[in-house]
């Protein structure tokens, strides 16, 4: 049969088998070899919910999607070109995300009676049960040839079942006309202190490879080429890193050291991991025992001239409210970053949602109103990280980021910048006073307090959660009290002054207007292309900001006939826009089931209306 190469602008792969199959790994390793060889990416980790569920179960699958291409890439794609699974329970709870004649290459090892079972087919034929007849199935024994090419090993029979993620991404490699040297570098420093595994894996690496070039399931190959892209050097990067590097950067800029107080919790514990490496940049870590603690710790260290951080989930965002609320009297600069996950409570940890807004906005006692931003992307966390530490110290003011599991644990490439594209941060830091310090004074253009530091002479003074008067002492008065309420109410609604002005996408007036806030950001911005390229008179707005909106939200808004805002929640950002511009229509397309929209569902949408 004649081997062709066949040249595509963009595919969409999806390594799916169960929790121990690796399938994370082989991902993460297929979207760093396309990313180093010079295609735009974009991921999609899908972990299950429960911490181990029953081996071979649908509900233990867990999954990991890579959209490469030589052109824009802005999602991890609605549907798969290629579906690796490794077990029929992966197969049964994929299937339906496999383009129609897609390929699907199976472990014919693992489909036998026991596992058929336990995956729920009621047949011991899955392909003829689940109508795939039409897709192109390479069915391989790929366990049997990974404990074949790794007999000699010296490998014990667990490990070498183990190594057949790196068979699989063999095939996927030859497949796709990815270079192996990547990957085979990867191992090399991954087992640099257990040399002995290292040659075993790259053996079945290229194993995987020489066997899918030698037999005949797979008569095609396809060839992305590298992107066209700004000079510069780029590096893979998901979202939680990001925010963690964002930070240390708005730490290096403001001359404070970073201080991080957390609690561990899905799927943010890995912005605490990544500022625990970097003691020599000066940032200082703490595992608190519980969230309430975490907070409380980070609010001490703001007190005490830290660039301050806690980082959470929803269920963590809840505890810390009322030391949130702790923060905004006293005026402390506090970043709270939360990447949000399916609730309420515990709900499906490992999901995305946007359902944590209304808890940002209004989720505390009393008036207590605090900036609320929002990162569109993975490598848009880092931006958004440095930017609500210059607000939160410059402005003297907790500030929430919102993030979410897709972005979070998501990834892209991102094009290192230079340190002096951004601005400098300049906390209100004072050292002496001519007469009585006044620790609630206000700048009378940001409407910030000044920030003295304990210790500093003459400056002395009190803070807590009691109510005060401009000079510190704690009072029950009731025009104060108003007065003061009011005074940091202004503060933030002044951030407005500060914070870009919204921007539109395609057409600046029009017929529709597509609105969105947070992790949408490339899926509306994928359909909104689709729809101009189909000749619709629509433009395309998302928000970075939410409290407070950007100046010209209302002027932007009435250039077009209608509006909608599409979420992943039931509807949260479109009330509070109804609240802050009741002059607008306003349309809404909603989506709850913890995953991230399909771009079709948006365009159809939008055609609807």
């Amino acid at each position: 049969m004649e081997h062709k190469i066949i040249d595509t602008q963009e595919v969409v792969i999806r390594f799916t088998g169960d929790s121990g199959d690796g399938m994370q790994l082989t991902g993460t390793l297929f979207a760093d070899a396309s990313a180093l060889y010079g295609n735009e990416i974009s991921t999609f980790p899908d972990y299950p919910a429960e911490i181990r569920a029953p081996q071979g179960t649908v509900s233990g699958v867990s999954g990991f999607q890579v959209h490469i291409g030589s052109t824009e890439v802005k999602t991890p794609g609605d549907y798969c070109d290629v579906l690796v699974a490794m077990n029929p329970a992966a197969l049964k709870a994929n299937a339906k995300w496999a383009k129609p004649g897609a390929s699907i290459i199976i472990d014919t090892d693992s489909f036998d009676e026991k596992g058929l079972e336990k995956a729920g087919f009621k047949t011991n034929d899955p392909i003829a049960e689940m109508k795939l007849e039409d897709y192109h199935i390479v069915a391989s024994p790929i366990t049997s040839l990974t404990k074949e090419s790794l007999k000699d090993s010296g490998l014990d029979n667990k490990a070498i079942i183990r190594s057949k993620n790196m068979f699989v991404l063999g095939m996927c490699y030859f497949m796709f006309n990815r270079p192996l040297n990547f990957t085979e570098e990867y191992l090399e420093k991954k087992f640099a202190k257990k040399p002995n595994l290292i040659a075993p894996n790259k053996k079945v690496l290229n194993d995987g490879y020489n066997y899918a070039h030698n037999i005949h399931a797979i008569p095609n190959t396809y060839r992305i080429e590298p992107a066209k892209q700004e000079p510069g050097v780029y590096r893979n990067i998901n979202g939680n890193q990001a925010t963690a590097w964002g930070l240390l950067a708005a730490s290096e800029k403001s001359g404070r050291p970073l201080f991080c107080g957390s609690y561990p919790i899905t799927p943010a514990t890995v912005i605490l991991e990544e500022l625990a490496i970097h003691k020599s940049l000066g940032a200082k870590t703490v595992q608190c025992e519980d969230e309430i603690s975490g907070i409380c710790t980070a609010i001490g260290a703001a007190y005490a001239g830290n660039m301050a951080v806690t980082t959470t989930s929803g269920p963590g965002l809840s505890l810390k409210s009322e030391a949130l609320g702790l923060a905004m009297i006293t005026e402390l600069p506090l970043v709270i970053v939360d990447v949000q996950r399916s609730g309420p409570s515990t709900g499906i940890p490992t999901k995305t949602e946007q359902t944590d807004l209304n808890q940002a906005l209004y989720g505390r006692n009393g008036e207590c109103p605090i900036m609320v931003m929002a990162a569109r992307t993975p490598s848009h966390c880092f931006h958004s990280a440095f930017y609500a530490a210059k607000y939160a110290m410059e402005h003297m003011m907790p500030v929430i980021l919102l993030t979410e599991g897709f972005i979070g644990n998501g990834s892209e490439p991102w094009k290192i910048p230079s340190m002096n594209d951004y601005p400098a941060i300049n906390p209100p830091i004072i050292d002496k006073c001519d007469g009585k310090f006044k620790p609630f004074e206000r700048d009378l253009e940001k409407y910030a307090r000044s920030w003295a530091l304990p210790g500093t002479p003459g400056l002395e003074h009190r803070v807590g959660g009691l109510e005060k008067t401009p000079a510190g002492a704690v009072s029950s008065d009731p025009l104060m009290h108003e007065q003061m309420v009011a005074a940091r109410a202004e503060k933030v609604a002044r951030t407005a002054n500060y914070i870009p002005e919204l921007e539109v996408v395609g057409n600046q007036s029009g017929d529709i207007l597509i609105v969105g806030w947070g992790g949408t950001y490339g899926h509306l911005y994928t359909a909104t292309k689709q729809l101009l390229a189909e000749g619709a008179n629509v433009g395309f707005a998302h928000f970075d900001y939410i409290n407070p909106l950007p100046k010209n939200t209302a002027e932007v808004f009435s250039k077009f006939k209608k509006i909608i805002v599409c979420e992943l929640n039931s509807g949260q950002f479109v009330d509070y826009l109804r609240a802050k511009h009741p002059d607008f229509k306003y349309e809404q397309l909603n989506k709850v089931q913890g995953q991230p929209f399909i771009v079709q569902e948006i365009v159809a949408a939008v055609k609807a209306l």
